[in-house]
């Protein structure tokens, strides 16, 4: 059951997408572009959306399981680092440059968009690098870790 919920609420997310111009490169750059031709409309759409994720998480943090029976997983609140705020700062340039985020950009990547294949595989290369920077960073503080228990 879990994973039909899944679905429909994926299909139902990317049809929203879809539907809303958020998965349409055009249509965001005209929402970034505040000193030029600024189209607004974008920001109803995420007005909403912050709304609706605002009820479901003040309801969700009351429960213990989802409708599903489910655990509810809800992260923590965390602190600002500089590694936040350089990862939200590279997301906002990348989201401005493509006109795509990841989630409407695999929208666009199913519905055809030529330019969504180009952005995926960057996006795609990029966790990767980032995987691969943390696994040596991580091994990096193992082996000094144990040299500081061996000295």
């Amino acid at each position: 059951m879990g994973l039909l919920t899944a679905l429909v609420s994926g299909l139902l997310f990317g049809i929203g997408l879809m539907v809303s111009g958020m998965a349409n490169p055009a249509k965001v750059q005209g929402f970034l572009d505040l000193a030029g031709h600024w189209d607004p409309s974008l920001a109803f759409v995420m007005a909403g959306a912050i709304a609706v994720g605002l009820i479901a998480f003040l309801l969700a943090k009351r429960r213990n399981r989802s409708l599903l029976g489910l655990p509810m997983l809800i992260p923590p609140a965390s602190a600002v680092t500089s590694r936040l705020v350089l990862g939200s700062a590279l997301f906002g340039v990348g989201w401005g440059l493509a006109g795509f985020c990841p989630g409407p950009a695999l929208v666009a990547l199913g519905g055809g968009f030529p330019k969504a294949w180009g952005f995926v595989a960057a996006m795609l290369a990029g966790m990767a690098a980032f995987e691969l920077l943390e696994g040596v960073k991580l091994r990096r503080k193992q082996v000094n870790e144990q040299r500081q228990r061996g000295a």
